[in-house]
């Protein structure tokens, strides 16, 4: 499989390159330059020390790496993060501590995990009626148990 190159740029000298698991992982760890104590219930904003240059019509998604979640209850506050092509600002992480315990995360440590993907550009057009489909306006738990 052809690799598409994500130019990145080191903005603190204990950033660390972001790094895939395996050959064909779809999320790159992220990596803090920072340590945190964060207590249960709490967050903490923690810099990569790098920022990147996402190709147009691409958006960085930082998900939540499976095993800080699941093992200690860490996971980005805003759930998944969005980095458009245009932002060259350091990418941040902001975790919560979803466990009942304080978590400590030192630093080097892998955060989250980034995933490049494809959008559509949209534009909105209001209109009066919209086309109509078998689910039409059902909602929440109208296609099974909710």
């Amino acid at each position: 499989m052809e690799k598409t190159v994500i130019r990145m740029k080191k903005l603190d000298e204990r950033a660390i390159v972001p790094t895939l698991g395996t050959p064909y992982a779809a999320g790159a760890d992220l990596y803090t330059v920072e340590g945190a104590t964060i207590p249960s219930g709490g967050t903490a904003w923690l810099g990569t020390g790098i920022c990147i240059e996402i190709p147009e019509g691409f958006v960085g998604l930082i998900f939540a790496r499976s095993s800080l979640g699941t093992k200690r209850g860490l996971a980005p506050a805003n759930k998944v993060g969005v980095v458009d092509s245009d932002y060259r600002g350091e990418i941040k992480v902001v975790l919560h501590n979803h466990s009942d315990q304080t978590q400590t995360v030192e630093q080097g440590e892998r955060i989250a995990q980034l995933v490049v993907v494809p959008y559509l550009a949209m534009a909105f057009e209001e209109v009066d009626e919209l086309d109509e489909t078998g689910r039409g306006t059902k909602g929440f738990g109208s296609t099974g148990k909710f």
